[in-house]
């Protein structure tokens, strides 16, 4: 277990951990959840807060490449860990990702709230099954609520990323 260390007051703790690739830390106090502390503390507000109970999805992150629900995670929980939040989904600002790129190809979205916890859920989803059945990505997303596509979208962009990882993998360097 990461140690964590006190800080200016008796009530928060100061995490260190990599968020997106970049060292960061960060005092919490250790009740405040992980969404919470992406977004009020790192200003990553891309992870959307909706329940609030872990049912919704839209705050999902990676957590050491599992998709987590970050309002049922501790910030304190995440110290020593790799956090990647769908601001850190493509390499640079100028790119998107293969499942960013398939979700706005194939129209995987709609008012875009649920989107963030979807491309990172498609992200793990993908990196466990590089070529799931249509059944397989249902049970794969089935964590993740949406209210306004039907999910036929998002079904099309999870095998429309699969199509781009697979050709842009097999491509000559």
């Amino acid at each position: 277990m990461p140690e964590l260390t006190a800080a200016r007051s008796d009530t928060e703790v100061e995490v260190d951990l990599s968020v997106n690739g970049r060292r960061r830390r960060v005092r919490v106090e250790p009740r405040k959840t992980l969404s919470d502390t992406l977004r009020e503390d790192l200003g990553l507000t891309g992870t959307h807060l909706g329940c609030e109970h872990g049912v919704c999805g839209a705050c999902t992150v990676l957590v050491d490449g599992e998709a987590v629900r970050s309002c049922l995670m501790f910030g304190v929980q995440a110290a020593g860990a790799e956090v990647t939040t769908v601001e850190g989904l493509c390499g640079d600002a100028a790119s998107l990702s293969p499942v960013q790129r398939a979700f706005r190809e194939c129209h995987g979205l709609q008012c875009g709230f649920c989107t963030p916890g979807f491309l990172i859920s498609v992200t793990a989803l993908l990196e466990r099954n590089p070529d799931p059945t249509e059944q397989e990505i249902r049970e794969g997303i089935s964590g993740n609520l949406c209210r306004c596509t039907g999910y036929q979208g998002i079904v099309r962009a999870v095998q429309r990323a699969a199509e781009i990882i697979a050709t842009e993998t097999q491509a000559p360097a």
